[in-house]
């Protein structure tokens, strides 16, 4: 019997052998004790404090290599050690990546162990990890969840949905932290300001913090709320009411800050306000608060753009006394300041300062340098800064190259500036509109007023933006060549084309049109303009001035009677204007006449006849 029993065993399916072996491994499994949860810190409170990362986290950080096979990595090391994550482990693990898809592998892989659910924590973990597309799917599937929120949690969350500016989330756990008895939470009321400034709805923030203020809201603002909102007015240009916001903080006794400053100076430097940015600078100073090098560097720098090197050098000097170490900009600056002031040799001593106490000059520093060589005639020396910085492998811009054409165009090298621009292309610097500029200046003043025309096309077939400025050089040049059509060719061709003129490109028009007798037809232009919203306020005085400097007296007389019989100006003006037109001419006995005379007073009565005295009667008798 004993016999068959083995034959029968033996006789049995493969299918039936593993069966046997799985009830034999279930019964193992049986026996062993269930896993352990584990926690992201070990509980060692009467040991040792603060708390010691748990052992387990380095390992499991380990296994998120993001390859195939992590998944199943992570299973079998679980098995293997008897344990499970606990919801507060995967929160602190998620905290601690930032590759988007291993955390949501992971989260994923989480939620599969046995006996577990995530937690709000989790889900509010991962929320900052996913890209800006995928997070309103995943808060409505948060919200959807309806998990017990925690105070922790729904700050957390909160700053996270201030970040991305999403106000209608941030509202809603406004809602739902009242529903669930949290305590008002100033950090809520901040992140919702900072949603709104993120969004950029401002007026909105507005009225948050004044029902902040008001006690409308169960908190009130503190420095925090008011730095936001100031940042917010800043980014939208409303500067001035970011100044009203200064003083309503401190009607508030809440004292500003480093940051409120900073947001106001950096606010005010974007705006060319540079009295601003020094007069808050001084106040910083008067309260004791530590002025950081980068609010310096843009006193200096702001100060230095207005032409006031030697007060930017002054906060220069105090910045070094307390110990500050200047940037590279504001050296920078300084020089450029200086060089473009016509000091090129103070602008050549603070560069030689800048290299002792070691700041290395960059490509802008010799850019600047450049510029005031080329300016003061010194083209070798600038063309020696060249090669120094092309072979000390130092990128150059096109800023720098700019400023050596126009240099050589002033100097007459024009053809060297044309071989160093064509060298730009081969140095991968871009040919920009003031390259192009400069190198068409310099041959107009050469009197190659055709080659600079040929440029003058090729920089519109290569998408190179053409300013006013390259329109007032050819027009300019074109009159002063006697080829008028032209020169109004090329000005019809810059409105079409959308291109503003300003006070010198209608100057070069207006002087080429009323030394070539044509007086009304730079009259009608000027009319053209008006109804674009372009009005030159000196376009007038211009035209009277050159004709009075070309001896056109006569012109100049008749154009001063046309602007006040169409009301442009009043008689009074148009005299002063006249008699120092004709004094700068060097007509000094017109001028007197015209001085002592009734003409442009007003109105001279004959019997009972009132009439206009016109200033065409200065040349009669």
């Amino acid at each position: 019997m004993r016999r068959v029993s083995v034959a029968l065993l033996r006789r049995a399916s493969p299918h039936q052998h593993q069966h046997h072996h799985h009830n034999a491994r279930r019964r193992d499994c049986s026996s062993l004790p269930p896993p352990e949860v584990v926690e992201p810190f070990c509980d060692l409170s009467d040991v040792v404090s603060p708390p010691q990362r748990s052992p387990w986290l380095p390992q499991i950080l380990a296994l998120l290599d993001g390859s195939p096979s992590m998944e199943s990595n992570l299973d079998s090391f679980c098995r293997r050690f008897l344990i499970t994550l606990s919801p507060s482990f995967v929160s602190h693990t998620l905290r601690s990546l930032s590759d988007p898809h291993i955390a949501t592998r992971f989260f994923s892989w989480a939620a599969t162990q046995p006996n577990y659910s995530h937690s709000l924590d989790c889900h509010v973990s991962l929320l900052p990890l996913l890209p800006p597309d995928a997070l309103p799917r995943a808060l409505l599937s948060l919200r959807r969840a309806r998990l017990p929120l925690t105070l922790p949690a729904a700050l957390s969350l909160a700053k996270t949905l201030a970040a991305a500016a999403l106000v209608d989330d941030l509202l809603w756990l406004l809602r739902a932290m009242r529903e669930a008895n949290l305590p008002p939470s100033l950090l809520a009321h901040n992140s919702l300001l900072n949603a709104l400034v993120n969004a950029s709805l401002v007026d909105s923030a507005q009225r948050v913090l004044s029902a902040m203020r008001d006690g409308a809201c169960p908190t009130k603002p503190d420095l925090v709320s008011y730095n936001t909102l100031l940042k917010g007015l800043c980014k939208a240009g409303r500067t001035r009411s970011a100044f009203a916001t200064l003083r309503e903080m401190e009607d508030e006794n809440i004292l500003p800050d480093e940051i409120t400053y900073m947001t106001l100076i950096q606010a005010c430097y974007n705006e060319g306000d540079v009295d601003s940015v020094l007069r808050l600078y001084h106040e910083m100073e008067d309260r004791g608060i530590a002025v950081p090098p980068h609010a310096v560097s843009l006193v200096v720098c702001g100060l230095c753009k207005e032409g006031k090197v030697l007060e930017g050098c002054a906060v220069f000097e105090s910045m070094v006394r307390k110990g500050c170490r200047a940037h590279k900009a504001v050296y920078t600056a300084i020089i450029d300041g200086y060089a473009k002031s016509g000091s090129l040799e103070k602008a050549m001593a603070f560069f030689e300062r800048m290299k002792v106490d070691g700041v290395e000059p960059d490509e802008v520093t010799y850019g600047a340098v450049v510029g005031g060589l080329c300016k003061s005639g010194r083209v070798e020396e600038a063309m020696e800064c060249l090669r120094f910085c092309k072979g000390n492998g130092m990128a150059v811009n096109a800023v720098f190259y700019s400023s050596l054409i126009d240099g050589l165009g002033k100097a007459g090298r024009v053809d060297e500036a044309e071989r160093l621009f064509e060298e730009m292309v081969e140095d991968g610097c871009p040919q920009d509109s003031y390259c192009y500029n400069a190198l068409m200046d310099g041959m107009c003043k050469s009197g190659r007023v055709d080659e600079a025309l040929v440029l003058y096309r090729r920089m519109e077939r290569e998408g190179c933006e053409q300013t006013v400025y390259t329109y007032t050089i050819l027009i300019s040049e074109l009159f002063k060549e006697r080829r008028n059509e032209e020169a109004l060719k090329l000005w019809d061709e810059m409105i079409d084309k959308g291109v503003t003129p300003n006070v010198a490109c209608f100057r070069a028009l207006s002087i080429g049109l009323c030394l070539s007798g044509k007086v009304a037809r730079a009259c009608r232009v000027l009319d053209e303009l008006a109804p674009m919203g372009i009005v030159l306020d000196t376009a007038y005085e211009d035209m009277i001035g050159v004709l009075c400097k070309a001896g056109r007296v006569k012109e100049a007389c008749k154009l001063a009677d046309g602007i006040v019989d169409r009301g442009r100006e009043i008689p009074g003006k148009i005299r002063t204007v006249l008699i120092n037109a004709l004094r700068k001419a060097g007509n000094a006995d017109l001028a007197i006449k015209l001085m002592h005379s009734k003409i442009g007073i007003g109105y001279d009565r004959m019997r009972s006849v009132k009439r206009r005295v016109k200033f065409q009667t200065l040349l009669d008798g």
